[in-house]
């Protein structure tokens, strides 16, 4: 998906988060911060002091923040839920008196994907079409077989197939990326 770097990120800043909240938990245990501080009690402390004499107004404060926070929450898993990098119907428009073609994007990857595999030394292929119907750009992955001759196989599939695909959408210039895996 296109948010998977976004995913990434902010999994990794929570693990962070929770590492390092941890780590001052095991400091402070061990007597990191003096022997005093990991004697006290949880909340015998400043932070529970300052709660106590402010909880009229700190918690219903505390819970705001955290209603925000589950609406955030939400309205990320929501976006990865209903998001898609996925292009829809490419538009491939005609001279005035031709009028304009539609085609579905699982028409382009079919027939790619049918033809690369056809090749010899090719035993899977796979492909998607990414961006939107006037500017897609085509995602193809091909697993070639042991035996196959890369540098063969790559440069048949640049010389025919992806050819043919630019051709027949009239974008000579399409991007198009080939992932031999």
């Amino acid at each position: 998906m296109h948010a998977d770097r976004t995913n990434r990120l902010m999994l990794a800043l929570s693990g962070l988060v929770v590492l390092a909240a941890g780590a001052a938990g095991m400091a402070a245990s061990t007597g990191v911060f003096g022997a005093s501080f990991s004697r006290r009690t949880l909340f015998d402390n400043q932070a529970s002091s300052y709660i106590g004499h402010h909880g009229g107004w700190l918690w219903p404060a505390v819970a705001g923040a955290c209603l925000l926070l589950a609406l955030a929450c939400l309205r990320w898993i929501l976006t990865l839920l209903a998001s898609t990098d996925r292009a829809g119907d490419i538009i491939i428009p005609g001279g005035t008196d031709q009028g304009t073609t539609i085609v579905q994007p699982a028409a382009i990857t079919d027939a790619l994907t049918r033809e690369i595999s056809t090749y010899h030394g090719v035993d899977t292929a796979k492909g998607r079409v990414i961006g939107d119907g006037h500017n897609p750009e085509i995602v193809l992955t091909v697993t070639p077989a042991p035996s196959a001759d890369l540098h063969a196989l790559h440069r048949r599939i640049e010389s025919e197939a992806l050819a043919h695909a630019r051709q027949a959408l009239g974008k000579p210039s399409l991007p198009i990326r080939l992932h031999l895996v």
